[in-house]
């Protein structure tokens, strides 16, 4: 499977920053995380299939499961999302976090973003 993806703003419908693409957050602040999965065999997304986004952080992992953000109101937002309020007790600094991906034929798929530390999750004060 070939997984891609980015980190939002997920502020709600109709507010300011809301969608916008960001990896610097503050706490209190939601994370927004935007996936697709594609089967390379037919180059198309299955709906069927599972994402999940492992946070680690201040010690911890969290398992946030996404949901498929496509709908009759949005038929062309082909992909999954799951939001993540920056906890309070968070510690400034990266977050390292990862995609794993699961289909109804059991193919699997991981994704991990780059080891940038200008484009990776960042907690600032």
């Amino acid at each position: 499977m070939i997984l891609s993806g980015d980190l939002t703003y997920f502020m709600g419908m109709g507010k300011p920053l809301n969608c916008v693409m960001n990896s610097r957050y503050k706490r209190g602040e939601p994370v927004g995380f935007r996936m697709t999965a594609i089967n390379p065999a037919t180059e198309k997304r299955d709906r069927q299939t599972q994402l999940v986004v492992h946070i680690n952080y201040g010690g911890k992992t969290i398992d946030l499961p996404m949901s498929d953000h496509q709908s009759e109101r949005q038929p062309l937002a082909e992909f999954w999302v799951a939001k993540w309020i920056v906890p309070a007790d968070a510690p400034p600094g990266v977050v390292r976090y990862s995609v794993t991906a699961k289909d109804p034929q059991g193919r699997t798929g991981e994704w991990k973003p780059f080891e940038n530390m200008l484009s990776m999750l960042t907690i600032v004060e």
